[in-house]
């Protein structure tokens, strides 16, 4: 029985990711912080009828990441893949964002990445096998507003991504490394993530059903590709953020702000960035009506060629 360990797997994409592998049969190693939807994200996969562990885990404590690793191992067996998924931001300007906040925000999602990254190593490494999934997003190559701490943490994680994939190829490694770049998605993040705006955060339309960014890193754990850009969104902002960066900062600065939010005013509300909300928020946002479940699929085919066309794939077993 193959397993997957999946960091920030009870809500949002992570949620999504751990019921599409469980459904796929694997056995599903669940970290992350709130109980119930811990419970609940169990109580799904053992339905489908794998088993399924979760492990009360702060990414941003690297012994707990160690420890919630080194229990997977011992009770469901080998990591065959690590998915590094878990985040938190702050929606606020940067003015408006205080020292331990925007600390708080890098540490889980990006040192989160980076604990996460060395305790699935530690034990590939000795069986010199397996893959890790860097869940990335269009803003790891393009900084938007009201997004600092999230943008500069997505593009931290792609330089110690690249940095690590060097010393691998420099050890003849078979440990895998790849990244899924994701677009908008409907998560429920924007109604628990601390937000200093007038009104409710959103993704920037278009949104996509996280569904869809399950079965894409489902596709990278299985594919020997260096990055996956999912959506045409994505692609556009990655590449437009290339040869046009200079517009998209005028563009960005025009519309990025509105776009983010609402119509909706916000008031006080608890948020998950020191302490978890915890109940079980499932996989989906509250934008369901506006979010779109079309098949990713030939997006990947193509854009994985189209992404990095110079990037020999490594066919070693």
């Amino acid at each position: 029985m193959s397993v997957v360990v999946i960091t920030g797997g009870s809500a949002g994409v992570g949620r999504a990711t751990a019921e599409f592998f469980g459904a796929k049969g694997w056995d599903v190693g669940v970290l992350a912080r709130g109980d119930d939807g811990l419970e609940a994200v169990v109580k799904e996969v053992t339905r489908l009828g794998p088993r399924a562990l979760a492990v009360s885990t702060d990414v941003a404590k690297a012994r707990e990441v160690d420890a919630a690793a080194e229990r997977v191992e011992r009770e469901l067996g080998p990591i065959d893949v690590w998915v590094n998924n878990a985040m938190t931001t702050v929606f606020a300007p940067i003015e408006d964002i205080e020292a331990d906040e925007f600390k708080r925000a890098t540490e889980v999602t990006y040192l989160g990445c980076v604990y996460g990254t060395m305790a699935g190593l530690r034990r590939m490494r000795r069986r010199d096998r397996g893959v890790i999934v860097q869940v990335g997003s269009a803003l790891a190559y393009r900084g938007i507003p009201l997004q600092s701490a999230y943008c500069g943490a997505k593009h931290a994680i792609r330089g110690f991504t690249d940095s690590l994939r060097t010393e691998l190829r420099n050890e003849h490694s078979h440990v895998r490394l790849t990244t899924v770049h994701l677009p908008a998605l409907n998560t429920p993040q924007f109604g628990w993530c601390r937000s200093k705006l007038p009104n409710h955060p959103q993704p920037v339309p278009p949104i996509y059903q996280p569904e869809l960014a399950a079965q894409a890193i489902w596709w990278a754990a299985h594919h020997r590709r260096r990055e996956i850009w999912l959506g045409a969104t994505t692609t556009a902002t990655i590449v437009g953020n290339l040869f046009v960066p200079g517009l998209l900062d005028r563009y960005l600065g025009r519309t990025g702000v509105k776009a983010q939010q609402t119509d909706e005013p916000i008031g006080p509300r608890p948020d998950d960035l020191f302490a978890p909300v915890d109940s079980d928020h499932g996989a989906h946002g509250v934008f369901d009506k506006e979010a779109k479940s079309k098949a990713f699929r030939p997006w990947v085919r193509v854009l994985t060629a189209v992404a990095h066309p110079w990037d020999v794939v490594d066919r070693r077993a």
